[in-house]
């Protein structure tokens, strides 16, 4: 049954991702986790241009997408995380995911989206 969720969160972290390879295993644990399927990715790269460096990750889950934006010039630096699924899962375990990153402040919604955009509260 789909049921079309969609988590947004934006965080200021202490720790932020800057290498490719460890944020495309810390992807693999979080689909896993929510337990989501895998389809494409994760791809991402690191954007090294002043005023806005910092890590973009992106995964095809056969469900949806789940995207990472991070500026890490910030301090603490920016993290703009995007879960979108039509299958069932815990946006806390998503927050538990994110606590290695040092988070200092969080904000989110969560989503109903499967007939009109709901807010809802956990």
């Amino acid at each position: 049954m789909l049921v079309h969720k969609h988590l947004i969160i934006r965080a200021k972290v202490k720790n932020p991702p800057k290498h490719v390879i460890a944020t495309e295993q810390w992807f693999r644990d979080l689909i896993e986790k929510i337990g989501m399927k895998l389809l494409r990715g994760p791809i991402g790269a690191y954007v090294d241009v002043p005023g806005n460096k910092g890590l973009t990750m992106v995964a095809v889950i056969e469900t949806s997408h789940i995207a990472m934006h991070v500026w890490d010039e910030e301090d603490p630096a920016l993290m703009q995380l995007d879960v979108y699924t039509c299958g069932a899962f815990d946006p806390l375990i998503v927050f538990e995911q994110m606590e290695q990153f040092g988070i200092t402040e969080r904000q989110f919604l969560y989503l109903d989206r499967e007939v009109d955009i709901l807010e809802i509260s956990l």
